[in-house]
Formats: structure tokens, sequence, C-alpha cells
């Protein structure tokens, strides 16, 4: 998944890729003459006392350095760049495949895992095209090109390169094999890391609430110590390599000097032959070692890219259709058709043999127990779910078969946890129309009983709006939500227990409003209390994902005693009748 996600997202960026070897190729070539050209001034200068000759030479070495600087820095700079676009459009994927998601998909892989396989895991990929631009291509060639050179330097100490490279790349593997099962664990630890934190800065009120503070701390404090452990097991393996590696460097020099110095006594090695060979001999080493250190972090990446892969390759259950119907010429007709919807591996389906059929302008309501499938039903609709089985048709055509965006147009859901983005009041209600007027707004508000509240905001519809809405009660979330949905106009209304926070004077005006200013709007609307459905054109009782009964509120209370339940725990029985 590794090389199938670098061929495919690197693939734009060929250029620069070009650009990192060319570079790298030169700044290696520079570095492997540099020892030869110090061998010649050793050799035939110093030792033979001829000034001109160090200096000549020398200004040679001083401008091959300089060129090795600028191919090094050069090559760093686009290999920075490759890695960083890489980055950006590995991010970019793997957040927009997350949005054609599902509540399946979303629910399957959990919001903490998502969120770090977008992060933290990108960045490992990310950091390993950089490390391979800056140390992995210049690696191979110092390698080989060392291995001639210190070959044609001095044949005969040629065997210590053979006995030093094996000894430390097995060395240095059997470390690597130790590390990779700890950087698997390692993700799977983050993971756990961001659900543990991500539960409890949601649920903060709740946990003070409940004096859990203490709880809460230990059960972070272990997911925190189990991604310590794993990260000391792998930090004291990498940090065994170093000592591993400078012990084979150092062996393999006191080798060459101990075994050359014999060489030069006898005369058949000179002094900068010796010290062109060590320079070699390190350089292959040194090589070696970042090749190995390169080991240490594939694994890793290798493991982030099944990951990444693993959400890219998802496909989502619910697909637009590949030649959708992009018209429609009713207004709000709704139909379900012998409706089931059943989660994959279930022992028995959330809905089942749902057949409701909703007249344009009217407002059905879905009432039902605690676990009824009362959000399920009406998240078809939107196709924030599919049907197992049936249709769920709106004006006469199956949603599935609809533009993803026509069918949203029609649709303005207020769902039951009413969410609201940090930004403004104006740039919430603006959500679902960007281009909606200042009047537009404030209609909305209107209808919605929100004017009074934020009226009385510092900035009334510029006043500031915390992430998640935080910084107004649940009632004002709930209404600003509803306002949102409402200056969006559209033909079908979508009501999930949305005016559960809202008292009983504030629902009654709302609900009387809608019906004044939407009166050629269809409203599907998910209660619990009766009080907001008494005077639904239809009511919907559900039980165990079943139609038990449909009616208006007085045929129910005498025909369905489950909605009659429902209504006595509520109602006094006077306004009940």
């Amino acid at each position: 998944m590794l090389l199938k996600l670098l061929r495919q997202f690197l693939r734009p960026h060929w250029r620069l890729l070009a650009c990192v070897v060319v570079l790298q190729l030169a700044q290696s070539i520079t570095s492997l003459y540099l020892p030869t050209l110090n061998a010649d001034i050793i050799d035939n200068g110093v030792a033979k006392g001829d000034t001109q000759y160090i200096l000549r030479v020398g200004a040679v070495m001083l401008m091959i350095t300089l060129i090795q600087i600028a191919c090094s820095i050069s090559a760093v700079y686009f290999g920075a760049k490759a890695a960083m676009r890489l980055g950006r459009d590995l991010r970019f994927a793997v957040f927009s495949k997350v949005g054609t998601f599902s509540e399946r998909e979303v629910t399957s892989f959990g919001a903490p895992s998502l969120i770090t396989r977008n992060t933290n895991d990108v960045q490992q990929v990310q950091m390993l095209v950089l490390m391979t631009c800056t140390l992995m291509v210049s690696a191979p060639i110092l390698c080989i090109g060392g291995i001639i050179l210190a070959i044609q330097q001095d044949l005969q100490l040629s065997w210590i390169i053979a006995v030093s490279v094996p000894v430390l790349l097995i060395a240095v593997s059997f470390i690597v094999v130790r590390m990779v099962p700890q950087f698997r664990r390692m993700q799977k630890r983050i993971d756990a890391v961001n659900r543990v934190l991500r539960e409890q800065l949601t649920g903060i009120r709740v946990v003070r609430a409940f004096v859990r503070e203490d709880i809460e701390r230990e059960r972070f404090g272990q997911a925190n110590a189990d991604v310590t452990d794993t990260a000391l097991r792998a930090g004291r393996l990498f940090a065994l390599m170093f000592p591993v590696v400078m012990l084979v460097l150092n062996a393999s020099s006191v080798a060459v000097i101990w075994f050359g110095a014999f060489r030069i006594d006898s005369g058949s090695m000179q002094i900068g032959t010796l010290t062109a060979f060590l320079s070699y001999l390190l350089q292959i080493l040194m090589a070696v070692m970042m090749t190995t250190f390169m080991a240490i972090m594939v694994p890793r990446a290798a493991v982030c890219a099944d990951r990444i892969g693993e959400v890219l390759g998802t496909e989502p259950s619910v697909v637009a259709d590949p030649t959708p119907v992009t018209a429609l010429n009713g207004q709000g007709r709704i139909e379900l058709t012998d409706v089931a919807f059943e989660y994959p591996g279930a022992e028995q389906p959330v809905l089942s043999g749902i057949r409701m059929r909703i007249r344009r302008g009217s407002t059905t309501a879905v009432v039902g127990s605690t676990g009824a499938g009362k959000t399920t039903l009406i998240n078809l609709l939107p196709r924030l779910f599919d049907a197992t089985a049936g249709s769920v048709e709106v004006d006469g055509v199956d949603v599935r078969r609809l533009e993803p965006d026509l069918l949203w147009s029609r649709i303005g859901l207020v769902p039951q946890r009413p969410y609201l983005f940090s930004g403004t009041v104006a740039s919430n209600l603006r959500y679902g129309k960007p281009d909606a007027t200042d009047d537009e707004l404030w209609r909305a508000l209107d209808i919605a009983q929100a004017r009074d509240f934020v009226v009385k905001m510092d900035g009334q519809l510029e006043a500031a709006i915390a992430q998640g809405g935080t910084n107004v009660s649940g009632g004002q979330r709930q209404r600003l939500a509803i306002a949102r949905a409402l200056v969006k106009r559209p033909e079908i209304y979508v009501f999930d227990d949305s005016f559960s926070a809202l008292d009983l004077s504030t629902d009654a005006r709302l609900r009387a409003a809608l019906r004044e200013h939407e009166a050629g709007a269809t409203f599907l609307i998910v209660a619990q209390r009766v009080s907001t459905i008494l005077d639904a054109d239809q009511i919907v009782v559900l039980d165990n994902g079943r139609i038990v009964g449909t009616g208006t509120h007085d045929e129910l209370l005498s025909s369905c005693p489950t909605y009659a339940e429902i209504v006595s725990s509520q109602l006094a029985a006077e306004e009940a009748a």
C-alpha cells in the first residue's frame, strides 16, 4: 500500500523528484571526489613540500565543496517541497473520502481514528518521503561509488569493507525487525489516546457533574502510559542502534589504520592513499547507516500507509446514481414503501415493513419509545443511510436515483444534536444559503423565536459563536439550528426532536410561526413531547421498528394502545381528552 500511495500521489510532482535525484547525484559525486583530492595533496603536496600544489588543489577542493553545499541545500529544498505537497494531497484525499462516508462508515472507523489517520499517519508518510529525498537517494550512490573508489585506492585492504558492511547490516537489521511490531502498536495506542481525550473534552460537563475527574484522569493516564511504554520500547531499540553503528565504524577505522600502517611501513602504500581509503570506508558505512535509518522509518510509514489506504479504499454505502435525476416536478411529497433497514451483522433489522405517505404541505409526526427507530427512519430521507429494502421517494422519485445536491437542496434538516460551527451567528445561518440577506436572516430568527436573544448579543448577527455553539444555551443552540434550516427555504423540513430544549410557550409560538410563514412546506417531525405534535395532520407510531398506528391524535387515542400509553405518561387525563 505504501508504494501504491507514493506512486499515486508523487506522480504529479515528478519534476521536483527529478531535480532531487540530479542534485543528489551531483552532491554525491563531489563527496566521493574530495577524498581523492585530499590524498593527492598529502602525497604530492605535503610529502614533497610543494606549497603551490597544495594551494592549487586546495582551491579546487574549495570550489567542489561549494558546489556540494549548493547541491545539498537545493536537493533538501526540492525534496521538502515534494514531501509537503504529498502531505497536502494525502490529507485532502482522506478528508474528501471521509466526506463521502455515510454514518455507517464513520461509525465503523471511529472519529478519533479518522483524525489520527489524517494527521499523524499522513505525517509519517510525508516524513518518509522527506528523509528519502534527503538521505536515501544519495546513500546507494555513496555506497557503490565508495566501494569502487576504495578498491581503486588499495585492493588488499578491501576485505575490511567485505567484513564491516555485512556486520553492520546484520546488526542493524536485527534491531529493526524488533522495532516494527512496536510501531504497529504505537498507531493503535495513539488512536486510543485520541478517543479518550475526545470523549473527555466532549463530555466535560458530565465528568464534572458526576465528580469523575479522578476516574477520567486515571483512564487517560492508562491510555497515555500505554503509548509511553510502547514509545520507550521502540526508543530503547533505537538508542541501541547508534552504539552498534559507532562500534562497527570505529572498529573498521582501527582495522584500516592498523593494517594500513604495515603496508605503509613496507612501502606498498602511501599515507594519502590510506587517508582516502579510510574516508571512503567511513562514507560507505555512513551510507549503510543511512539506509538502515530509513529501514526504521519504512515499517512505521508502511503501517500508516495501510491505515490511510483503508480509508481511501472503503467504498461508501451511500453512493450517487451514475445517471441521476436532475429535476423534480413536485414540491414536497414523500412516500416510503416496504422500507427496511438493518446494520451489517445485526441480529434483527432496526426498521421493517415501513409504509408511509406524506402529502405536500402537511405535517407528519413520528413518535415512539426510545430505540423504536425514529431517527433512523428520518435519516433515510436525506440519505444519511440507505434503506436495505424497499424505497424512499421524494416527489415520485427514489432518493437513490436523485442527484445528491438536488435532494439536499429540497430538505432542511435539524438534527437531534444541533451543532453550530465556530464563527458568527450570520455565518452559521448562511450555512445552507451563502447569499442570504440580513433581512432573510432576521426573518428566520423571528420564526425560530431567536430574535430576542440574538438582539441582546454583542454584535447581534456578527456575534461570535464558539465551536459547537458552547457559548449559547441548549435552547438557543436549538433555535439557531432551526433558523439555519429556515434560511434555506426548502420544500421539506425534517425536525429530529428539535424542540426538546424549548419551554412549552416557546415551542407553541415557534410551531405557530412555522404554520403561518411556511404553510406550503412539508414537515416531518420526530418528537418525544406529545404537546408538540397534537395538531399534526398525521402521527405515525413506531414500536420496535414497525408502524403500529397511523392517524390523528384523537384517532390514535382510541385505536393505538402504544400511543395512548405515551400520551397518558405525559399529559393529564383531561388534557388528553
